[in-house]
């Protein structure tokens, strides 16, 4: 690992912020531990700009839960969010992405999975912060919807548009393509840099966002179309 990057861990539970302290340091990171939902808002509220690369955040707290403490990050911050959770049911995996989380791992989990997906959405993160990404400058559009790559900055007549990394990758995408239809699976082995096994509502949360962003009107979206039964397309307009 080049660069040290910190890592903000939240769960109630003393054993398993240890436990998840020394997997990550001895990984090679920094971390901060925080005991509750409220207490994690407030560290990455404080945080400087850029300082904080992940937070992974127990759904389950006191005080304030995972998933109200995740969306109060949203408000002020796009740092990778990953849950960690002893629900494994597809609702609570869909609600905690809908929330403004990234990913999604249930327990017991083994350290490699961690570290695999810490790894994979601070790559990501960096890329969108234009910290590691050589790729060669680029300007991608379909009518009012324009996405500066060597900026990072996506704007929709204008106006800018917040977005998280994997919004920002996945829009990459699909502007890139115009026109080109990309099922679900194809999404998520290209932005998640992992094989996909039943991720089509995992895919689907994360598209709804970026309706949700870029979309006059989100339930009639002129830019990012639904292909049904095969996937997702930007148009060329």
């Amino acid at each position: 690992m080049t660069e040290k990057y910190t890592l903000l861990v939240c769960d109630d539970d003393e054993d398993i912020r240890s436990a998840l302290r020394i997997y990550l340091t001895g990984a090679g990171y920094e971390v901060i531990t925080a005991a509750n939902g409220a207490e994690a808002v407030q560290i990455a509220r404080e945080s400087r700009e850029n300082s904080l690369h992940c937070v992974l955040l127990d759904v389950m707290m006191p005080f304030m839960d995972g998933i109200a403490a995740a969306v109060s990050i949203r408000e002020f911050s796009n740092v990778p969010i990953i849950f960690l959770s002893a629900k494994a049911e597809d609702a609570d995996r869909i609600l905690g992405l809908d929330m403004g989380g990234d990913d999604y791992i249930t327990k017991p989990f083994v350290p490699a999975e961690l570290f695999a997906r810490v790894k994979s959405a601070i790559r990501r993160y960096a890329r969108l912060g234009g910290a590691s990404d050589t790729e060669m400058s680029n300007v991608f559009r379909s009518g009012g919807l324009v996405m500066d790559n060597n900026k990072k900055l996506v704007t929709t007549d204008g106006e800018p548009v917040s977005l998280t990394a994997l919004e920002y990758n996945i829009l990459k995408l699909l502007l890139s393509h115009p026109d080109y239809v990309f099922s679900s699976e194809r999404i998520y082995e290209a932005v998640w840099d992992e094989p996909a096994y039943d991720v089509s509502k995992t895919v689907s949360v994360h598209i709804r966002h970026i309706r949700e962003k870029i979309e006059p009107s989100p339930k009639e979206p002129r830019y990012l179309k639904v292909v049904y039964g095969l996937g997702y397309k930007v148009v060329k307009l």
